[in-house]
């Protein structure tokens, strides 16, 4: 069993926690007879939306076991929030690219990658 770096420990965790409490949040609305509406209905965009918690979810989970592909993953998930971003604050669009870059790091450094390197 290979060692897991702490770092990875956390931001999996991250992941996963971010990832439920996203998912709740998105849609609870949606059991109480509303929807997240971004303009191309609101069951559509609540679906979209809770598609990308499942996939922030299941990095983190598979991230804590050691599979490459999830960091893959968490990365395209942060690099996506980037581009979403765009169309927010320039503040917010500064946090997400250091979100995305801190989790590169993480996740590429030498010790991460040993970890997520085939057995």
């Amino acid at each position: 069993m290979k060692k897991r770096p702490l770092l990875v420990i956390i931001v999996s965790w991250i992941f996963i926690v971010a990832g439920s409490v996203g998912l709740v949040y998105h849609t609870l609305p949606l059991f109480q007879g509303q929807a997240v509406d971004m303009g191309r209905g609101g069951t559509v965009d609540t679906l979209v939306i809770s598609f990308v918690r499942v996939l922030a979810i299941l990095a983190g989970v598979f991230m804590l076991r050691g599979h490459n592909w999830a960091r893959w993953l968490a990365v395209a998930w942060a690099a996506f929030h980037v581009i979403v971003s765009i169309w927010h604050t320039p503040f917010e669009v500064v946090m997400h690219i250091v979100v995305l870059l801190v989790v590169v790091y993480i996740l590429f450094r030498r010790a991460s990658a040993e970890y997520f390197a085939s057995p």
